[in-house]
């Protein structure tokens, strides 16, 4: 069972508070607790990615798509992947948590296009599969950097390790969904 509604602040709040907490604890090598809430909105299966900045420079991004475990322990298991598992960068380390800013994705359900007009920046995400890599970026990136909806295609395509224009090729599919993004400093936290 899924749902697509909008969180409250205070669901937002609490998967905030989820993620630095179990990202401290990871850190410090502290014992991994199962998460609970009373709130009703976090047991549904939700995609979602974990984004951890530093000093205003990405520091770690890791989310899936889908998921068979709620969007609790989604976050959760998300949030340590980006602390700790994220290619691109080493492990996070005690001293960066206090510098760490948290900002989560949640997701709504992929949907194939066939037509790439159809992708509005800002709105949309792109999840790019060819034959030869696969690549998403999430719906702020593409506001983030300025880019129209052409840039944003071809930058999935750098990230998926494609050509540019590799997303015009009849093999590739591309997927979009939207996301709800908040972040500590969007929240006061």
């Amino acid at each position: 069972m899924t749902d697509d509604r909008e969180l409250t602040l205070e669901e937002k709040k609490e998967l905030l508070e989820l993620a630095r907490a179990t990202v401290e604890n990871a850190v410090k090598g502290l014992a991994e607790k199962k998460p609970q809430s009373k709130l009703a909105g976090l047991a549904f299966k939700r995609g979602a990615f974990v984004t951890l900045n530093r000093n205003g420079r990405l520091r770690g991004c890791i989310g899936n798509f889908v998921s068979e475990d709620s969007l609790l322990e989604t976050v959760k298991d998300m949030a340590i992947s980006a602390a700790q598992r994220d290619p691109r960068f080493p492990p996070v380390a005690p001293y960066e948590l206090d510098d760490l800013e948290f900002e989560i994705s949640v997701l709504s359900p992929l949907k194939e296009t066939g037509d790439p007009l159809q992708i509005e920046v800002g709105k949309h995400g792109i999840f790019l599969v060819s034959p030869m890599g696969r690549g998403v970026l999430l719906p702020q990136v593409a506001t983030e950097y300025g880019w129209d909806r052409e840039e944003f295609l071809d930058q999935t395509c750098f990230k998926a390790g494609l050509p540019k224009g590799a997303w015009k090729e009849p093999q590739t599919r591309i997927f979009i969904f939207s996301a709800q993004v908040f972040g500590e400093k969007d929240l006061g936290e």
